[in-house]
């Protein structure tokens, strides 16, 4: 343990922070993914596409807990939203814990339109991200168990100031993580790489920041945070409209046996010239290009605008096949998809109904969250409740999670 703990004390133990690519399949792969990406991000209408990255936030939510183990129904995370919380202490807590995570990445976003040169791979960066989660969490979060059965307080926004051991991996040590993370962010800044090589470096980096532990806890959350930043820099990712957490959770096992082939050692004069294995890394970002494809894939085939207007409809009609507007409800929902947004008089010119019944209709729809609005009189907006995720979206969320089987 003591020549390990000495080996990683240099910044150099970090090496390769590239693969060797010498067949170019990651650029291959990079190029797909570049290239599907930037398809999807035109699918839809602008104003749809922000109800529906505001909808993907919750998806990635859901999907970065269950990694972490935390399994929190769709429903309770809609509920946490709207600040309705369980009385069940436990689940209040998780509830409180994806709300922060939603929260933050809300503001990752906001900060990257705002300030869209920001160097995401800094130390501050990632001290901010690690800031603003921890501080939104409950109290029992913000604890963990040592080794020797004792308890640690995690201060957000702090590196950690003892030493850990993950599974079989032994991290930096704490006094050298200045010193790490130094070399990080001048290896992957955004700015010094061409398109292809940003989205390489996207994988090495997601692994490297997972290698380096920085904090005393949240560092899975801080590195898929940071990874959805580092892909809104590389302008890879489809402007919000897939998120890798989903891939990965989905394939858990495999993602966290790739985490540990980058963790190897260099093997022998085969494997790269630096500490860590050059294959082990190939093979993280291998796995984790391929997982990022397949989640491109994934979102463009549910946002296919004729298939998506079939399932908007057929789940309205199901909803309302005992009243009297069950005809006109699902137009107005297709309309309401493909323009962005409708006024309430063309939507009471769509339904066909006297203004006062219009309006009721309307009032319940917005009550239901199937129609978004910012108040009264203004113009209406698509809304994703929760209750029709899987009818919507289907195979977003695993089945059985996102509905219980019937209309509500």
């Amino acid at each position: 343990m003591p020549e390990i703990r000495e080996l990683y004390d240099n910044r150099a133990s970090l090496e390769p922070l590239f693969p060797t690519d010498r067949a170019g399949e990651l650029k291959e792969l990079a190029a797909e993914l570049l290239r599907k990406s930037s398809r999807l991000s035109g699918t839809l209408h602008p104003i749809t596409r922000r109800s529906v990255v505001a909808m993907l936030r919750s998806m990635n939510c859901y999907y970065s807990n269950l990694i972490e183990g935390h399994n929190t129904h769709p429903r309770a995370i809609e509920k946490a939203l709207r600040n309705d919380y369980s009385s069940d202490p436990a689940l209040r807590a998780l509830q409180i814990e994806s709300k922060a995570h939603i929260d933050v990445q809300g503001l990752l976003e906001q900060r990257l339109e705002r300030e869209p040169e920001t160097d995401v791979c800094s130390p501050e960066f990632l001290n901010w991200i690690h800031r603003e989660f921890f501080e939104r969490l409950p109290a029992e979060f913000r604890v963990v168990k040592t080794r020797s059965g004792g308890e640690d307080r995690v201060i957000p926004g702090a590196l950690r100031q003892c030493e850990v051991e993950v599974a079989r991996h032994t991290p930096p040590t704490f006094s050298s993580l200045p010193r790490f993370l130094g070399r990080f962010a001048e290896a992957y800044g955004v700015e010094r790489l061409d398109p292809l090589q940003r989205i390489i470096a996207a994988a090495a980096s997601h692994h490297r920041l997972a290698w380096i532990h920085p904090y005393l806890d949240g560092n899975g959350r801080v590195t898929r945070l940071f990874t959805h930043a580092y892909l809104i820099r590389a302008k890879t990712d489809g402007h919000g409209l897939w998120m890798v957490s989903r891939g990965l959770a989905r394939q858990r096992d495999d993602y966290m046996a790739a985490l540990a082939w980058g963790d190897a050692p260099r093997r022998n004069d085969f494997d790269g010239r630096g500490n860590l294995s050059d294959e082990g890394l190939m093979r993280f970002c291998r796995f984790f290009l391929r997982t990022t494809i397949d989640q491109v894939e994934f979102m463009a085939g549910l946002l296919d605008l004729d298939s998506m207007q079939e399932r908007i409809f057929f789940a309205a009609e199901r909803r309302f096949a005992r009243t009297r507007s069950s005809v006109e409800i699902p137009r107005l929902l297709c309309d309401v998809f493909l323009r962005g947004q409708v006024t309430p008089g063309e939507a009471t010119r769509i339904l066909h109904k006297p203004e006062r019944t219009a309006r009721r209709i309307l009032g319940s729809l917005v009550d239901e969250g199937l129609l978004v609005s910012d108040g009264r009189g203004e113009p209406l907006r698509i809304g994703f409740p929760a209750a029709l995720a899987g009818y919507y979206f289907p195979r977003l969320y695993p089945e059985g999670v996102e509905f219980d089987g019937r209309m509500e």
